[in-house]
């Protein structure tokens, strides 16, 4: 009984330590843009806490990091959610939230199979899965429910839309996403391997 309240007392201590990463590392990344997207750096410690902590915490986290997000949007900081956010304040605040979490649950997901045959591969995969549901449901959203807007952006861009979503305004911010992950790989198994040894 006490090992398990002790592992529970772990597990919030730990997801908080990791909420707070990730309102910290959403805030800087707020400032760094590839045009009118921000750049997100916040998915490695997702990927962690989805990891260590099991899918509800990578849900979790991902929900933290939805909430900097919309708040971006809200404020301004985020010009191009600003711009959504002024649009369909609803939907934004909606799929703001809700690629965030589904990224961490899918995190946590993808960890929990693939890294009972080899836990870095579940990490390299943990890492690869998180952007692309971050990205997959952003874009799928604008095609959806933001295609107007979308199709202003990319008119003022010079691009077709198609081009404009995938290459252009999703794209560099994806693969920046992926290549951070995919690098930081060896250092999330390190703390993986960790933070389950001292469980």
């Amino acid at each position: 009984m006490a090992r398990e309240s002790r592992i529970s007392v772990n597990r919030m201590v730990g997801t908080a330590i990791l909420i707070a990463i990730v309102v910290v590392l959403q805030i800087i990344g707020s400032f760094i843009r590839f045009g009118a997207v921000s750049v997100t750096i916040v998915l490695v410690p997702i990927v962690v806490g989805a990891a260590v902590y099991g899918r509800g915490a990578g849900a979790v986290l991902g929900g933290a990091f939805g909430v900097v997000v919309l708040i971006n949007c809200i404020n301004g900081v985020d010009i191009g959610g600003n711009m959504l956010w002024v649009v369909n304040p609803a939907l934004t605040a909606v799929l703001c939230l809700i690629k965030g979490i589904a990224a961490g649950y899918a995190a946590g997901f993808v960890f929990s199979r693939i890294s009972k045959k080899n836990i870095y591969a579940g990490a390299v995969c943990a890492a690869f899965a998180c952007p692309v549901v971050n990205t997959g449901i952003f874009i799928a959203a604008m095609f959806l429910f933001f295609r107007e807007t979308l199709s202003v952006w990319a008119s003022l861009n010079g691009f077709p839309v198609v081009y404009y979503a995938f290459l252009i305004m999703a794209g560099l911010n994806f693969l920046f996403e992926l290549g951070v992950n995919i690098v930081l790989c060896p250092i999330i198994v390190r703390i993986i391997n960790a933070a389950k040894t001292r469980a």
